[in-house]
């Protein structure tokens, strides 16, 4: 079941967010997302989240600032039985376009938003970790 994110929620996505990110970007020191973990910590509320959840145990979930999408983090257990989509799907009903980054090393994700009609639209230097990333955008 997808929903809105509720307040309760918030260890949880966190917890999510930080194992997910370590894992998936094992290019990037874990002392990076480590950093970061307090400043989304205290985004997250101010943004448009989904979850992502199954007997009340919470299995992934996409974050949005109008546009733009700050990430999909789905756990690695879960990963490949459609969650990322379905979040996804969820957000694109209500969006005409979408944008994202994405890091370059991060093969995985980039073809997941390719396969969903994603394109590169820029490649740069992300001057926080130094690692290539594209921007992504779609379009109805």
């Amino acid at each position: 079941m997808i929903r809105r994110f509720e307040t309760r929620d918030l260890d949880k996505v966190m917890s999510l967010w930080i194992h997910a990110n370590i894992e998936s970007h094992s290019f990037i020191e874990a002392d990076y997302w480590k950093k970061n973990y307090e400043m989304v910590r205290k985004q997250i509320p101010e943004a448009e989240v989904f979850v992502a959840e199954e007997n009340e145990k919470i299995q992934g979930f996409i974050g949005l600032t109008d546009t733009y999408i700050a990430g999909i983090f789905v756990k690695t257990t879960e990963q490949s039985k459609g969650i990322g989509t379905e979040l996804l799907c969820t957000v694109m009903k209500h969006r005409d376009c979408l944008n994202l980054n994405v890091y370059k090393k991060n093969m995985r994700a980039v073809v997941f938003y390719q396969h969903r009609g994603f394109k590169i639209v820029n490649q740069e230097i992300d001057e926080n970790t130094s690692e290539e990333e594209y921007t992504m955008e779609w379009h109805r």
